[in-house]
């Protein structure tokens, strides 16, 4: 009987021991990517040759941090046979291998990003058969994690729109409006059903008409037109818009542009898309086949498969004569030793014209702040780059003499940007002097910007217990400040800078939207690369909106 207590009581220990245990986090769980779909063209190509199309296979850790155990990844090559003809690009396949039958890619860890896995070639194999289809598939296996596989569909044939390139005026004036023609073709072997053509213009440009069959979305700098155009677009015939649309530069226009493109409806990037709303003019965009004439004098666009966004996609930047007014805030405060007082350091933009930086994320002025003497500084913004008196980098950002604050890659037409310092005096200097100069101004600094003709308001007084009567700003609280959010901007100089958030108000519509004192913002957009974003990206300035020191 004493034995059998002691193995109940055994039993019940083992299992109070089991109820107790500590649980296991979930093994995470890593995302395989690729394209939906890869279309090749038939063989032989025009060149004798079958055309190569890329097909990218991505890896994407969201987890945070690294996974340091060793995976292995396979992309079976075997459905292609007879279909594709599969070479691997050993440049963009670090760590991957490959035979007659799959890819095999091995990976001792994975970093906290997206990143790419593998670059395969693909063309139409010799005695492929036009329509043809088979899947290529990814998958994943390690220790301690489980891979979400990637499927692309691999066809041969399908249709190609090709958008022809319009002669566009580089130069305009405030005011001034240029047709945007649109003419495309199929060169491809299937025809599309419904074309969407998408249209991108910056903050200082405008579409002027609006149709039926067109939907909006406004952002801070940018806004996107995408209009769906219905009929059967056969390949070989070339296409031609048949309605009105006319660009028109703002007043606030300066360094400007567009991009336009054609996709087969429903097969259009989205990513970084605003939300669109529709119309109702009563009006809609039309599209018509041009007649054989017209279309046998046609310059000859090329053709590509759809997977090369140059065939669909168009970008064109516009140089409006124009100016931008930048002024520096003067600034004068009071305190007694030993007060830490607040000081908002910067300027404004008074116009009439937007400022940004066409096709790289770089900034677009500075800002150089002298420190009055007898007064250090505590705290200053992210964004600014403590230097010595003469301009020179140090170690220390707190207690500079001298800081460099730099703009983001955008700056509204009437916008303020301002810089939050915190400072302690430690020693009352009456009518202590220091400086605030915008637009790169320094000794053998960096190059003054040239879209501000008016240098006189560049330079403010930036004044301690200034000896003038009247009523002057005591020491200010630096409870409840905002908190600088951090920017990719790069910089001018070769130290790294982020902008901040502000707390001073501006007046006048903006261009960029940021709000005081919440750091709430929105993102621009960038021309070129990055536009973002996915095959045929849509945007134009290649720039996202940072949290900046901006109110």
């Amino acid at each position: 009987m004493r034995k059998r207590i002691s193995l109940l009581a055994a039993s019940g220990l083992v299992a109070l021991g089991l109820a107790t245990a500590p649980a296991h986090a979930a093994d995470p769980v890593f995302t395989l990517s690729g394209p939906a779909e890869a279309g090749l063209r038939p063989h032989p190509g025009a060149s004798g040759d079958a055309r190569k199309t890329t097909v990218e296979f991505h890896v994407d850790n969201t987890t945070g941090t690294v996974f340091d155990k060793r995976s292995t990844f396979t992309i079976d090559l075997t459905a292609l046979k007879g279909i594709a003809d599969v070479t691997l690009d050993q440049n963009d396949s670090p760590g991957c291998t490959q035979t007659a039958t799959a890819v095999t890619c091995v990976r001792d860890g994975l970093y906290p990003r997206d990143s790419r896995l593998a670059a395969l070639k693909l063309g139409a194999a010799k005695d492929s058969k036009l329509g043809a289809s088979a899947d290529l598939t990814v998958t994943g296996k390690t220790e301690g994690a489980t891979f979400k596989q990637a499927t692309t569909k691999v066809k041969v044939g399908g249709p190609d729109l090709v958008l022809e390139k319009a002669a566009l005026k580089e130069r305009m004036n405030p005011g001034d409006t240029q047709g945007l023609p649109v003419v495309f073709s199929n060169a491809g072997t299937e025809p599309v059903s419904a074309v969407a053509l998408e249209i991108v213009t910056s903050h200082g440009m405008e579409l002027v008409e609006q149709y039926d069959n067109c939907s909006v979305g406004k952002g801070a700098d940018q806004t996107t037109t995408v209009c769906v155009l219905d009929g059967e677009f056969k390949p070989g015939p070339v296409y031609e818009v048949t309605g009105a649309l006319t660009l028109k530069a703002a007043p606030h226009a300066f360094h400007d542009g567009i991009s336009y493109a054609v996709y087969a409806a429903g097969k259009e990037p989205t990513a970084g898309r605003q939300q669109l709303g529709k119309n109702t003019t009563g009006k809609k965009l039309a599209v018509t086949e041009r007649t054989p004439d017209k279309a046998a004098a046609r310059p000859s666009t090329g053709a590509g498969a759809d997977l090369d966004p140059r065939d669909n996609r168009h970008e064109f930047d516009v140089e409006v004569k124009n100016t931008a007014d930048l002024a520096a805030d003067a600034v004068s405060l009071k305190g007694k030793a030993g007060d830490t007082v607040r000081a908002d350091l910067g300027f404004r933009n008074k116009g009439p014209a937007w400022v940004a930086s066409p096709r790289l994320p770089s900034s677009v002025a500075r800002t150089d702040i002298v420190i009055p003497e007898g007064a250090k500084v505590t705290k200053a913004p992210l964004g600014c780059e403590g230097v010595e008196a003469d301009g020179t980098s140090r170690k220390q950002n707190t207690g500079a003499p001298r800081y460099f604050c730099w703009t983001d890659s955008t700056l509204g037409e009437q916008e303020k940007v301002s810089y939050p310092f915190e400072l302690r005096i430690e020693k009352v200097v009456a009518d202590a002097k220091g400086s605030v100069t915008v637009d790169g101004w320094a000794p053998g600094g960096i190059q003054v910007q040239g879209f501000d003709p008016n240098k006189a308001n560049d330079k403010a007084a930036f004044v301690i217990n200034a000896r003038e009567t009247g009523p002057t700003p005591g020491p200010t609280s630096t409870t409840g400040s905002p908190t600088p959010k951090p920017s990719s901007s790069t910089s001018p100089s070769p130290s790294a800078s982020v902008t901040t958030t502000a707390a001073a108000t501006g007046t006048g519509p903006k261009a960029n939207g940021n709000l005081a004192s919440t750091g709430s913002s929105v993102g621009p957009v960038a021309f070129g690369a990055a536009v973002l974003v996915a095959a045929g990206g849509l945007l134009f300035v290649a720039v996202r909106r940072r949290g900046t020191g901006r109110a």
